[in-house]
């Protein structure tokens, strides 16, 4: 049984971190960098790096902030937003990044997740999909969780995963910046329905949240972004309550 993770998310707008609710609203919650330093100090055991506008601007991800992040941690971290070919996700990785997260570019052109397997490995490739519910079924957005696409969330969960994803980060919209909860029920459905890892994203509150995530959700890891970017929440008391809950942790 492998351990579970907490992964804080560095959404990145015009090089400064910063979180909103429902993707909107966005506040300033400081460096990339310091703050990449922070939570690898802290113990988190994985980072998400987000440029949150690269898709929309129609631009390259931060080439620089990778480089300087890459010499501060020691720890796995991701990087997504504005990757639309090969050699972006080339350079990203030379950069110093660990894995690639791909959304709007996957739905758009699915085979960049086949080839990107095929040359990388699948342990670099990490599909994002952003989920809302329409009526009753959930269905994947993408530029920036501003455009649907008709796709049923957990088929598409399928499909990138037959294509060579070996990790799905999943993000209920519904739920980003609201602090009630992760979406349980869908990240559940997600879990038991492909073979790699899935993340969860948004909702996240309380401690409680996290246990409920990594039981009832059956997630491999839980990313979060303003509980620990406000200083609500210390990773390592997180992970103390988790352990002494019985969840598998690494603790620092």
């Amino acid at each position: 049984m492998l351990a579970k993770r907490i992964i804080p998310c560095l959404d990145i707008d015009k090089g400064r971190v910063v979180k909103g609710v429902n993707y909107m609203q966005l506040k300033d919650a400081g460096d990339p960098i310091k703050l990449a330093k922070f939570y690898y100090q802290q113990g988190a055991d994985e980072l998400v790096l987000l440029d949150i506008t690269a898709s929309n601007e129609n631009r390259q991800t931060m080439i620089d902030v990778i480089k300087k992040v890459a010499q501060e941690i020691y720890i796995p971290f991701t990087v997504g937003g504005g990757i639309r070919c090969i050699e972006d996700m080339r350079l990203i990785l030379r950069a110093g990044a660990d894995k690639i997260s791909i959304n709007t570019s996957a739905v758009i052109n699915p085979q960049l997740i086949t080839d990107g397997a095929k040359i990388f490995g699948s342990q670099c490739i990490v599909v994002a999909i952003d989920a809302k519910k329409n009526k009753n079924r959930w269905e994947v957005y993408v530029n920036a969780g501003n455009k649907p696409t008709g796709l049923d969330v957990c088929e598409w969960a399928i499909q990138v995963t037959k294509r060579g994803a070996g990790e799905i980060l999943l993000t209920c919209m519904d739920k980003d910046g609201t602090k009630e909860g992760y979406e349980n029920e869908l990240v559940r459905k997600i879990s038991k329905s492909i073979s790699v890892p899935v993340i969860a994203s948004g909702g996240a509150g309380k401690k409680e949240d996290f246990l409920d995530v990594f039981t009832n959700g059956e997630a491999d890891g839980a990313l979060a972004s303003s509980l620990f970017h406000f200083g609500e929440l210390k990773i390592s008391d997180l992970k103390k309550y988790l352990a002494d809950n019985g969840i598998l942790i690494r603790m620092k």
